[in-house]
């Protein structure tokens, strides 16, 4: 199917941008950000042995798709652990995701340099407008910071490890099965979930009731089945092209979700870029 790519990167984009306008009811009922990172990891096995059984349980072991698979899976965990534990945490939000949000460059500049991607004229604006709105998207008119710089190292190693893991994953795709490239991310988010334990601060108050744990689980898992449809996306689709769409195209449904949710009308950098978002779906729609 020509487009079987664009179908994958679109519902990656519903499942995350649905999981961004849900994701922040725990947190706020006061289940912690580290605890969450662990429910997340466990919600990576549902979609894991539904790709499994797909395939037959047959999993790539070879030297090379094993470290691929490591790459991938500790690069993409690893970003979760460092936005939640680290970023968020210290610094100022409203400067953080524009950051984050921006790792389709890297991507890009990689695919472009080391796959020996090519994209036509359509694709090219497609790509700019989906960089463009990114940074708009991401706009918060935040008057709260904190001191010192600490949470720009954490933004900017989610920022690389997020743009490098998109690139390793196209990459691996043409010599492993994306199932099998997504058994690795399971298996290294479940690995990285003790650190998670161990930074948890058991002294203060946790949410164990329905709006903590249970309803994390289920939102995680959108998450998680997003993470599932975007490795297929990059099996079908270039690097260039998916990464900057499904970056763009997801905060304008997380935009409109959180404004039916909570009443909150977008500040117009917002609008801008959803329009500018919806713009490029159209041109990368036309990218084969």
């Amino acid at each position: 199917m020509k487009k079987l790519w664009l179908i994958y990167a679109l519902v990656t984009t519903l499942f995350w941008g649905v999981w961004g306008a849900l994701s922040e009811i725990p947190a706020k009922a006061g289940f912690p950000g580290t605890l969450i990172y662990v429910v997340w990891a466990l919600t990576m096995i549902v979609p894991a042995i539904v790709a499994l059984q797909l395939v037959g349980w047959k999993l790539d072991r070879d030297k090379k798709s094993v470290w691929l698979g490591l790459i991938i899976g500790f690069t993409g965990a690893g970003g979760q652990l460092a936005l939640l534990t680290g970023a968020i945490v210290n610094g100022p939000a409203y400067l953080i995701f524009p950051i984050i949000s921006l790792s389709p460059v890297i991507t890009i500049l990689l695919s472009v340099f080391f796959l020996g991607e090519k994209a036509g004229w359509t694709g090219w604006i497609g790509i700019a407008l989906a960089l463009i709105a990114i940074p708009f998207l991401s706009y918060q008119d935040g008057t709260t910071g904190s001191g010192g710089y600490g949470w720009l190292i954490f933004a900017l190693i989610v920022f690389m490890a997020w743009g490098l893991q998109a690139y390793f994953m196209k990459k691996a795709n043409g010599v492993m099965k994306a199932e099998s490239i997504f058994f690795y991310m399971t298996l290294t988010g479940l690995l990285l979930a003790p650190i998670a334990l161990y930074m948890t601060d058991w002294s203060q108050a946790i949410n164990y009731d329905f709006n903590g744990p249970y309803l994390s689980f289920g939102i995680q898992l959108l998450n998680s089945i997003g993470a599932l449809t975007i490795v297929y996306a990059f099996r079908h689709g270039k690097a260039m092209v998916v990464s900057p769409l499904t970056n763009a195209v997801a905060p304008v449904i997380t935009v409109i979700i959180s404004l039916l949710i909570y009443h909150r009308f977008p500040h117009h950098f917002i609008l801008t870029g959803m329009l500018l978002a919806v713009f490029s779906m159209f041109l990368l729609s036309f990218e084969d």
